[in-house]
């Protein structure tokens, strides 16, 4: 997650707590810390990032937090700590033994924990700025393990970050915006709040916060918002419209607007610009005008309650926000084709979720999945890098059945470098299907990464191939991968491709998506989750599908789990 180095917890909001634990796990490393310790951290922020509850909430009903899954006894007093004070003298006291600033080194891709160590031991290195002038100077590429090469990747790294504004994955934006909303739906008069622009897109990252709210009177509305305790600086403060940065620099631009506008101004500050540039062409051939106060013929409004009656006007069918890329959905709201798409309460199954090593954990988790509405899980046991073995019994004693959700095991495997599928005979015996996954040597050439995959997916066993590009949003372009070939290859093994909901994945990509669901391939929306919280993932999942233009019936696990098995068994 985006970090600052001038992290403050006032409020104690879970984004907040979540911010100090992931930057004591980022400094741990670098001091190069038992590694088991930062992920306890990192796990820990992880879980709170996507948690659906106050743990402010928690503490002030007197549960306890060390209930959830990862967080122990010490983690817990360290939540209560904040929640208290505001601070937390462990992480305090990492960040008097190292300068803050160090982990915005971790930012600049090849910089891993080992590196940013080397470069701040021997060069005093702790900021951009100076690793940009060591660079720049030829004193990097003397150490140890760098060389010209790694110096040249630093700089033009650093080019690349300077050229591009700060964007924020989905779910820490949302860590932001729900809150937010929260917080302003209770100012008195108040009546919609709603966040609009890329987030309301469902975009994998964010850029910053457009928030619209009526009401008749914008004063209270506007000092509430400029009050909030995450905000840092107001950078202006109007009748209808003010502009705030929060604590971990997310802009927030706020705009009051009557409820006769709303439809309009929320449409309009949707977007996204290349839709809402072809939509007014359409008006304008209609002698009409639309701007963010309504639908206008001359002088007289003639729309603009609702978005719907945006569209209206010009003869358009509603188009859902996710749509609104001018990628076809006008031409196709014009043919009567748009998508039905794909909602949450859709999903029946998530066939991607990590066995919990404690039967607690496990209990924990299949109530809050049945919860969720989910009725079938794919257990996971991973057998990456050998390991697995050792939970050969846990895996082979799962119930077929447990507090009214199927249990289905998975097993999965990495994709060796020749495309192999390698894996313990006694654990192959015991899974109901395999999960193939990309896992190590990520860098190989277009042509042999094509090779490897498509070989992995003639493989009998392969049930579900995972994250197929390895994209990381805003991080890593994924995989050098001939990404139709693959789609299309699946499409005729009968092997299902994964599209993985975690917030730093999201991968397969929307434009994967349309094209796998044009192609005729079968998709798994999964969490891959290791944690009960990692649950509501799917929720960014069936914001990408829907980007995707994906319908119910293009998602596997939106079937009963007859016809799911029938398919795990045909691959």
């Amino acid at each position: 997650m985006p970090r600052s180095p001038e992290i403050r917890v006032e409020g104690a909001s879970n984004a907040a707590i979540a911010r100090v634990f992931d930057e004591m796990a980022d400094l741990l490393e670098i001091e190069d810390a038992n590694p088991f310790r930062v992920r306890a951290y990192r796990n820990a922020a992880r879980l709170i990032e996507g948690l659906g509850v106050s743990l402010a909430e928690m503490l002030a009903r007197g549960e306890d937090p060390d209930d959830l899954p990862g967080i122990g006894k010490d983690l817990a007093a360290k939540i209560a700590e904040i929640v208290r004070t505001g601070t937390c003298q462990a992480h305090e006291e990492l960040r008097r033994r190292l300068p803050p600033t160090i982990t915005t080194l971790l930012r600049v891709p090849g910089l891993g924990p080992r590196r940013v160590q080397t470069l701040h031991r021997s060069l005093d290195i702790s900021t951009p700025a100076q690793l940009r002038a060591a660079a720049e100077a030829g004193r990097i590429r003397a150490l140890p393990g760098f060389g010209e090469k790694t110096e040249a990747a630093i700089l033009q790294a650093l080019g690349a970050q300077a050229d591009s504004a700060q964007r924020f994955l989905l779910a820490v934006a949302a860590q932001y915006a729900e809150p937010l909303r929260a917080w302003l739906a209770q100012t008195p008069g108040v009546g919609e709040v709603v966040i609009a622009g890329s987030y309301r897109r469902a975009q994998e990252t964010v850029g910053d916060l457009d928030v619209l709210a009526t009401a008749a009177r914008s004063e209270a509305v506007t000092a509430r918002f400029c009050a909030y305790p995450e905000v840092r600086r107001v950078l202006a403060r109007g009748d209808t419209r003010s502009t705030v940065v929060l604590a971990n620099g997310l802009q927030v631009d706020l705009r009051v607007v009557p409820r006769a506008s709303f439809g309009a101004a929320l449409y309009y500050f949707t977007g996204s610009k290349a839709h809402n540039v072809a939509v007014r062409r359409i008006a304008q051939s209609r002698g009409l005008k639309i701007n963010e106060y309504g639908v206008y013929r001359g002088k007289r409004r003639i729309a603009g309650d609702t978005e719907a009656s945006v569209f209206a006007t010009i003869g358009l069918p509603y188009i859902p926000p996710e749509l609104r890329e001018n990628r076809g959905e006008i031409e196709a709201a014009q043919a009567g084709t748009l998508p039905r798409l794909l909602a949450r309460a859709d999903l029946q199954g998530d066939l991607h979720v990590y066995l919990p090593r404690e039967q607690s954990e496990l209990e924990a988790l299949v109530r809050a999945a049945r919860e969720r509405g989910l009725r079938y899980l794919g257990l996971t046991l991973s057998a990456r890098g050998g390991h697995g073995g050792e939970r050969r019994d846990d895996f082979a004693r799962l119930p077929r059945r447990l507090h009214g959700v199927t249990l289905l095991k998975a097993l999965e495997l990495e994709i060796a470098e020749d495309g192999g599928l390698n894996a313990p005979a006694e654990l192959l015996a015991h899974c109901d299907f395999v999960i193939g996954a990309l896992a190590s040597a990520t860098r190989l050439p277009r042509a042999r990464q094509t090779r490897r995959v498509l070989r992995a997916l003639e493989h009998p066993r392969l049930a579900l191939l995972a994250h197929p590009t390895g994209r990381r949003p805003g991080r890593d372009g994924g995989f050098e991968l001939d990404v139709p070939a693959v789609i299309r290859a699946a499409r005729d093994r009968g092997c299902l491709l994964e599209l993985n909901a975690q917030p730093e994945r999201l991968d397969l990509p929307d434009v994967y998506c349309r094209l796998a669901k044009d192609e005729g391939a079968r998709i798994a929306i999964n969490s891959a989750a290791a944690s009960t919280a990692e649950l509501d993932y799917l929720g960014f999942g069936v914001g990408q599908a829907r980007r995707g233009w994906l319908e119910a019936g293009d998602v596997v696990n939106t079937r009963p789990l007859g016809e799911v098995e029938g398919l795990l068994r045909r691959a």
